[in-house]
């Protein structure tokens, strides 16, 4: 028939070097193959979502943030890498170009990585993910290096000589830190701070003789809300290298506490006061009683130490128990008969005359 000789005549027409059947089983093969992937990429974004939705910091929310960065242009150019092998071309230049977009969508893949690890630690830290904190900044250092990684590869690819540009980034970036020393030192401290976390937002520590509530880890200083309402602003490099006592950490509060009696108070009493001070601890739920003992002589007490551990690291919880151990030793030691020292001193007046009017003192 000369229609389909006309066809099979023009089919084998010779374009760039390939008969046009070629060209149009390639460009078939293409479609084909950018649609499968296109399918296969949207079933896993569905599928890795849905299992997302019980665990929203889990690791499938994470595959699916990373997948959903496929960007359509490496779909396609799968596609033509895949269907350039049914055709004669110049040798190398489909896979050079493909290299360059594998490159590409590596760069966004990476960042969308580092961009959903970032968000899920804030997640699971219960933290704002629109706060600023030294992860985001850590995360943006990441990013930069990723995409640094992948310009570098690329310009390899093209034939370019990176070393010499590897060699200037490098003295550049050693005159960049040292002009900025102080600002990278706390950039730093804060990343350490937030990977070694000795204290997080909402921790209660004393630095120094200064204390308050944590309420923000910044880029550059840590806030802090003093106990009388001012906020405390520290340095994080001074910080990091400061003694901090942190209250947020305390599982149990050791309480050690001392009360005197009078000299006048017999033995009997003494061995009570011991007994009663055990027995007024014990007696309390959420105490556990170390130790009560006649501990020393005092200037004007006979001094009573008590230890025991409060299993709360509230201090509230500590000052309503102490408060009822207070008042339980209080009516105890009233039942019992044994009175409280207060300060008290005796004056002897080493010239005053005995009585019957002699003097001592030779004339």
């Amino acid at each position: 028939m000369p229609i389909l000789e006309t066809l099979s005549e023009w089919l084998e027409r010779p374009f760039l070097g390939n008969p046009l059947w070629r060209w149009a089983a390639a460009l078939l093969a293409a479609l084909g193959i950018g649609l499968v992937l296109a399918l296969v990429r949207r079933g896993l974004v569905s599928r890795f979502r849905a299992a997302a939705e019980a665990a929203p910091a889990g690791l499938a929310a994470l595959a699916a943030a990373v997948l959903a960065r496929t960007h359509a242009l490496f779909l396609l150019g799968a596609g033509l890498f895949g269907g350039s092998f049914l055709v004669e071309g110049p040798g190398g230049a489909p896979s050079r170009a493909f290299v360059l977009l594998l490159l590409f969508q590596s760069g966004l893949w990476g960042g969308a990585l580092v961009s959903g690890l970032v968000l899920r630690w804030r997640q699971r830290k219960g933290q704002d993910p629109a706060a600023p904190s030294g992860v985001t900044a850590l995360g943006f250092m990441a990013r930069v290096a990723v995409w640094a990684v992948v310009l570098l590869l690329a310009l390899d690819n093209l034939g370019v000589e990176v070393s010499a540009l590897i060699a200037g980034l490098g003295v550049g970036g050693i005159a960049v830190a040292l002009a900025v020393q102080n600002i990278l030192g706390d950039l730093f401290a804060s990343v350490s701070i937030l990977l070694d976390r000795p204290f997080e937002t909402g921790d209660f520590i004393i630095v120094g003789d200064l204390m308050g509530k944590v309420e923000n880890i910044g880029l550059k200083t840590t806030r802090v809300r003093s106990l009388s309402g001012e906020q405390i602003v520290f340095s994080n490099a001074d910080l990091l290298g400061s003694r901090i006592r942190n209250y947020k950490r305390m599982f149990e509060r050791r309480v050690v506490f001392t009360l005197g009696v009078t000299y006048q108070t017999p033995p009997e009493k003494l061995e009570a006061a011991s007994a009663a001070l055990r027995e007024i601890i014990t007696a309390r739920e959420g105490l556990r009683f170390d130790r009560a003992h006649f501990a020393r002589y005092g200037d004007f007490a006979l001094v009573f130490e008590a230890v025991y551990f409060v299993l709360s690291p509230e201090f509230n919880v500590y000052m309503d128990h102490q408060q009822a151990i207070n008042l339980s030793i209080y009516r105890r030691f009233a039942e019992l008969g044994i009175e409280f020292a207060y300060p008290t001193q005796t004056v002897f007046l080493a010239g005053a005359p005995p009585k019957g009017g002699i003097d001592p003192l030779p004339h």
